[in-house]
């Protein structure tokens, strides 16, 4: 409630310290005709007028002058009180007015340098020139009493105000620093999700392109000699370029709104896809071995999805990169890591050295031409899932690729039919 009278007051200032004024100029005439029993007093009240309509008019402008309408208010009660009047506290009302605007304006050693000369001006004038012959606290400890209450009282105004202001700013800092915090949390999730959808399509599209060129050439080099194996490997190939469809509409798909009816709802592969993945690139002539050592455990479906992605890329590199005739993946499962192991016993090419290298490095920047993301993105990938993976080449010969990845378990064990299969 005081805040709003605060504020109507500021609004309409000029009306209200008119009112003010003219309330306080009733208080000095008022104060101009008590008086103490026994003292002289003046008899006529008009030098009181004079005096009043003086320093009543002063405080219509102490908003903006307050020093000059402590000044004027001091003059005019000093008068007040050579004349003969007692120093009440309605004769001090305009200076006391005059003060509190000042302390509440202006700072605290000009407040109180201005109240302390006010003060020594009218004891002085009270105790010099007093025709009256009022008691000694009437002229020295009520003026001063009287004039520092509405010193206190100002500054305890501009205190709050500044305290107020201070919340005020503090809170609107904040209010910044959380809208900036949300847009800089909007860019980053958006990035991250960029990163994403790139690395699937990459997957995907690499792995389903190099797995379609291999079984395109093989049935090439079969066509004349062996057309029955030739045309085996084109069913694969069928197969193989369905699947890269079927894939690329799902990972596309999530760039559609939530509520499209036509979005794919096709779940994320996982190990269990694994037996799918080998027969693929077995029918593009990479025969391919899987181990399992431990208990096989559900994965969760991050960690799942980051399984066989890092398998598909893997295995995807050994078919564009190496001269390799088989390659053996091996799943360790931990207590608390599953550790993903895919090897081959080829001769590594340049491109996969310089894409290791790259991905060794960990930089945000693009590979050079030609090396491509397959090794960063798995990197990134293993990373999402607070794992690790490391690839380079064998001293026996070939490339092999590890991937630590944390176990989060989601459920009961797989059953024996969606397992992978143990070659």
């Amino acid at each position: 409630m005081t805040t709003s009278l605060e504020r109507y007051t500021e609004r309409h200032h000029l009306a209200f310290d008119l009112i003010v004024a003219g309330v306080l100029f009733g208080f000095v005439i008022l104060g101009a005709a008590l008086g103490t029993p026994g003292t002289a007093h003046p008899r006529t009240l008009v030098p009181a007028l004079l005096l009043a309509g003086v320093s009543c008019a002063a405080l219509v402008g102490c908003r903006s002058h307050p020093r000059t309408a402590v000044a004027v208010t001091a003059v005019c009660v000093s008068a007040a009180s050579a004349v003969g009047y007692l120093l009440t506290p309605l004769l001090l009302a305009p200076v006391m007015a005059a003060l509190y605007w000042l302390a509440a304006l202006t700072e605290r050693k000009i407040t109180y340098a201005c109240c302390l000369a006010t003060i020594a001006a009218l004891v002085t004038t009270a105790m010099i020139s007093d025709t009256g012959h009022h008691a000694l606290v009437l002229k020295t400890v009520g003026p001063a009493v009287w004039l520092l209450l509405p010193v206190t009282a100002g500054r305890a105004v501009r205190i709050r105000r500044a305290y107020t202001e201070a919340v005020m700013e503090a809170a609107q800092a904040r209010a910044e620093h959380a809208e900036r915090t949300r847009e800089e949390e909007a860019r980053h999730r958006v990035a991250e999700e960029r990163m994403r959808i790139a690395r699937e399509l990459h997957d995907v599209v690499a792995h389903h392109l190099a797995l379609a060129n291999a079984q395109a050439s093989t049935a090439a080099h079969l066509a004349r000699d062996h057309p029955e194996q030739a045309h085996k490997i084109l069913t694969g190939l069928a197969a193989t370029t369905s699947s890269a469809l079927r894939e690329l509409k799902a990972t596309v798909g999530v760039l559609r709104r939530t509520d499209d009816p036509d979005a794919p709802l096709e779940p994320s592969p996982g190990l269990d896809r694994l037996p799918e993945l080998t027969d693929a690139f077995a029918s593009a002539g990479l025969p391919v071995t899987v181990t399992l050592r431990g208990e096989p455990r559900r994965l969760s479906p991050g960690v799942d999805l980051t399984a066989f992605r890092i398998v598909q890329e893997a295995l995807t590199n050994v078919t564009k990169h190496a001269a390799a005739h088989t390659a053996h993946v091996r799943l360790d499962y931990a207590r608390d890591r599953l550790t993903i192991t895919i090897t081959d016993d080829g001769t590594t090419t340049a491109a996969a050295t310089t894409a290791a290298a790259a991905a060794t490095a960990a930089t945000a920047e693009a590979p050079a031409p030609g090396h491509g993301f397959g090794l960063i993105g798995m990197r990134e990938r293993a990373h999402s899932v607070g794992g690790a993976l490391t690839a380079g080449s064998r001293p026996e010969g070939g490339f092999e690729v590890t991937a630590e990845l944390p176990l989060h378990p989601d459920g009961p064990p797989p059953s024996p039919d969606t397992e992978v299969r143990q070659t």
